[in-house]
């Protein structure tokens, strides 16, 4: 069982006989009609497979892991931004586009009907670069900046809100000055966000279906 022994190590011993049998083997152990590349070759295939995991050796939630898409610095502030706010009882959607030619980071709506939209900056040139922010302070109650612990924040215009986030959570270190939405413009908003979000879940229903 020397060759068999060489060729699979202890871990692909555990296959018993029929595996050493399809491989080449004699019930010996002694190989019969296997070339020197083709032992190469095995030997190299099972030691990536005992190696690496496969797909059907990781549990439910590891391969949910494994398919997560890989997100951008932004990204990763807005899943903070989003995280920390169901604290405060908000439900938020991201990348909403209250008109053409605008889409907000995070839209955040409270329990009280209250429309809070919050920028997610993760470096200087991010935000020097954003021509349009001063076009969401008209949709919302309240206008926040996230941004990370190393931003400059000395950068962001006074009137506006601020929030320090990660990935993983955010914390409200300066609370956004409120500016009531007229009656009519927070009735679309709501309409757009209740659309945007009943979108968002049909699409995690049913991937292959295409939304105009």
């Amino acid at each position: 069982m020397a060759m068999a022994a060489a060729v699979f190590g202890r871990a692909g011993m555990a296959g018993g006989l029929p595996r050493l049998l399809a491989a080449g083997f004699g019930k010996d152990g002694r190989q019969r009609g296997v070339t020197e590349g083709e032992q190469l070759s095995l030997a190299k295939c099972l030691r990536f497979v005992h190696i690496y995991a496969m797909p059907d050796d990781l549990t439910p939630s590891q391969q949910a892991v494994a398919a997560a898409p890989v997100l951008a610095p932004g990204q990763l502030l807005a899943r903070g931004v989003a995280r920390h706010l169901v604290s405060h009882d908000f439900a938020t959607v991201l990348e909403l586009v209250p008109q053409p030619g605008l889409r907000v980071d995070v839209m955040a709506l409270g329990p009280q009907g209250e429309v809070w939209i919050v920028e997610c900056k993760s470096s200087r040139t991010d935000f020097i670069t954003d021509r349009k922010w001063q076009g969401y302070l008209e949709w919302c109650d309240r206008f926040f900046w996230a941004v990370d612990a190393d931003f400059p924040t000395d950068l962001l215009p006074e009137g506006t809100g601020l929030i320090l986030a990660d990935g993983y959570d955010a914390e409200i270190v300066r609370m956004a000055p409120v500016q009531p939405l007229a009656g009519a413009r927070r009735k679309a908003m709501l309409l757009k966000f209740a659309r945007h979000a009943a979108l968002r879940l049909q699409g995690l229903r049913d991937p292959g279906a295409i939304f105009g």
